[in-house]
């Protein structure tokens, strides 16, 4: 079995989205559905319908949160160092062709959040910039075409 890795602030995360998916989402949705129920021809009940969706929708949600628990490979992030790039270090990076300076942290898929500058270990970027250290160059093929940065720093926090 393949290990997931994440964070421990990754793992909380998705260990309280299964809770509510469990204890609150699901059992709103068995509400509705018996609620749906209650009116009448099931085949041309639209909110039955929908309800049954939702069931559907929430159930495979809380197997896939099920499932990255079970492997996840909690790392923390606190108790590393260096110099290289590897998961849970805090990126600074300039993009050459923009002229620009973005900071990122490096995480699992599952907590990526690019928002929240949380760059997905698997994504093109983070893939480029492992093992990579500062003043590095690197050069990523993104969908967009060819792109060039430099490492500026590396931290772990």
């Amino acid at each position: 079995m393949n290990k997931i890795p994440m964070t421990s602030f990754g793992y909380e995360k998705l260990q309280k989205e299964l809770k509510k998916l469990v204890n609150e989402d699901r059992p709103n949705i068995i509400a509705a559905i018996a609620e749906a129920r209650g009116h009448g021809d099931l085949s041309e009940n639209a909110e039955y319908q929908y309800a049954k969706e939702q069931q559907s929708l929430i159930e495979g949600k809380i197997s896939e949160l099920e499932s990255a628990i079970s492997q996840a490979e909690i790392i923390d992030v606190s108790k590393l160092s260096g110099s290289e790039i590897k998961f849970g270090a805090t990126v600074k990076i300039f993009d050459d062709d923009a002229n620009q300076e973005s900071t990122y942290q490096i995480v699992g898929e599952f907590e990526s959040d690019i928002e929240n500058k949380k760059l997905s270990i698997n994504s093109p970027l983070a893939r480029g910039l492992i093992g990579k250290s500062k003043n590095d160059v690197v050069e990523i093929n993104s969908p967009k075409g060819t792109k060039v940065y430099t490492v500026l720093s590396v931290k772990y926090k």
